[in-house]
């Protein structure tokens, strides 16, 4: 079954940095645009960076573009979200998501990242 694992949450000071990644398994990898999600306390989840298949191609949330990574392994069946220059206001739980078919769309339990003094 799919499966998508995240790690690399945690406290951080501001103008700090961290780097995400998630684990996927059970689907051919290699074949699908992964993203990187979160969602904030009272907030709608939102999109923050997307990847497609084979790399060449990426998009960022406006609020994040300039500071964020996300890149992949496809190797490895992994893809990383490196953030930069983190802010009080990129606190939320980021998500790893892939959507297989129009309605088959998998998500990771989520890791925690805090951004504070």
């Amino acid at each position: 079954q799919v499966q998508l694992v995240e790690s690399g949450g945690g406290l951080v000071q501001p103008g700090g940095s961290r780097r995400l990644s998630c684990a996927a398994s059970g689907f051919t990898f290699s074949n699908y645009a992964m993203s990187w999600y979160r969602q904030a306390p009272g907030k709608e989840r939102e999109l923050v960076a997307v990847i497609n298949a084979v790399s060449d191609l990426t998009n960022y949330a406006g609020s994040v573009k300039g500071r964020f990574t996300i890149s992949r392994d496809n190797g490895k069946n992994m893809v990383y979200l490196q953030m930069n220059m983190l802010k009080p206001e990129d606190t939320a739980v980021y998500y790893c998501r892939v959507r297989l078919q129009a309605s088959k769309v998998y998500w990771g339990q989520g890791t925690q990242v805090t951004v504070s003094s």
